[in-house]
């Protein structure tokens, strides 16, 4: 089964610990191109990954015709510039999430998209995750009944202002980088779009990133309800509430690699305290998972998991939450 040739922009810790690895022994993906302006540095990270050549700029990696795709996890205020850099050179690329820092960029994409022929894709690795495809299908077939709420958190503790997460001026905060998650799983889930958000959104002082947040997604007949935080204990939960059981994903967001993920399936009685079972789902690097699946995607022409328009809806929302925190109203998305 012949393998899609990858070519990756930059050194970016995502990208040399949580993607290429994976990609490197995926079914349908293999890295063979690493671009740092650093070249030096570029050296010695392909040489500890085993990639097997080096540009010392993003641009000749983009000339390189052995690069087919390209993966592009620098910064977010880059994200779009990058990617249609590659898609003008003839690549495919997968850029990481969130595409831009605002809906514009979604749409712009869409039309390069369109004008040069290649598949781009935002980088949601839980959208091909079994864990996030087995909970769809036990919502949508009945297992919990009527799903009517879902509840979300996710946090981390991160106070370093030179973090890039931290910069709010190039797409920094928790709404970017971790409130997308529950955003982008609730649409998911249900299978539908939210049709007003409410939020309160907590600014650092500081760094002018926001640092705390809860929102409410009103979907037809679901209510989403989630916070996100930068600077709270690590947590991360997604429960599903339905009117006879509940499913609680055990690890949501950042699945582990390397042992089984659970989905604990409640029933109604006994005050929802009752696991009536727990699904283990297999093993898998949902890296290398999402790697495979866009590579096929590419070559054989399947469906694209997440196509632009997906993610140019997913963007609105975000864009909703964000404007309904500043002004204290319900927003359209």
């Amino acid at each position: 089964m012949r393998k899609l040739n990858w070519g990756v922009l930059s050194t970016a810790k995502i990208g040399r610990e949580k993607v290429i690895p994976p990609m490197m022994k995926g079914q349908r993906t293999t890295v063979v191109a690493l671009a740092s302006r650093d070249l030096a540095r570029g050296q010695e990270v392909a040489g500890a990954l085993g990639i097997p050549r080096v540009h010392g700029s993003y641009e000749a990696l983009l000339a390189d015709p052995e690069v087919e795709a390209v993966y592009n996890p620098l910064p977010n205020h880059l994200h779009v510039e990058w990617t249609r850099k590659a898609a003008e050179a003839g690549k495919h690329v997968l850029c990481e999430k969130p595409i831009d820092i605002t809906a514009r960029g979604a749409e712009e994409l869409i039309a390069v998209r369109d004008r040069t022929g290649v598949h781009i894709q935002e980088a949601f690795m839980v959208r091909t995750h079994p864990q996030w495809l087995r909970a769809r299908e036990l919502v949508q077939g009945g297992r919990i009944g009527a799903l009517r709420a879902i509840y979300g958190h996710f946090s981390y503790y991160n106070v370093d202002p030179g973090n890039i997460r931290n910069m709010a001026d190039i797409g920094g905060g928790g709404l970017l980088d971790i409130a997308c998650y529950p955003i982008t799983t609730s649409r998911f889930v249900t299978g539908q779009e939210p049709r007003r958000v409410a939020a309160v959104i907590d600014h650092d002082p500081v760094m002018r990133t926001d640092r705390l947040g809860s929102a409410i997604l009103d979907y037809d007949g679901v209510q989403c309800i989630f916070t996100w935080s930068t600077q709270l204990n690590p947590r991360q939960t997604m429960q599903l509430m339905g009117d006879k059981g509940r499913i609680e994903v055990e690890i949501p967001f950042n699945a582990p690699p390397d042992r089984p993920c659970r989905l604990f399936v409640y029933d109604a009685g006994e005050q929802g305290t009752h696991v009536a079972e727990t699904i283990e789902i297999p093993t898998c690097d949902q890296y290398g998972v999402a790697g495979d699946a866009f590579s096929a995607a590419i070559m054989d022409g399947t469906p694209q998991p997440v196509p632009l328009e997906d993610t140019l809806l997913n963007m609105r929302v975000i864009d909703a939450v964000r404007k309904a925190g500043e002004t204290g109203q319900w927003e359209k998305p």
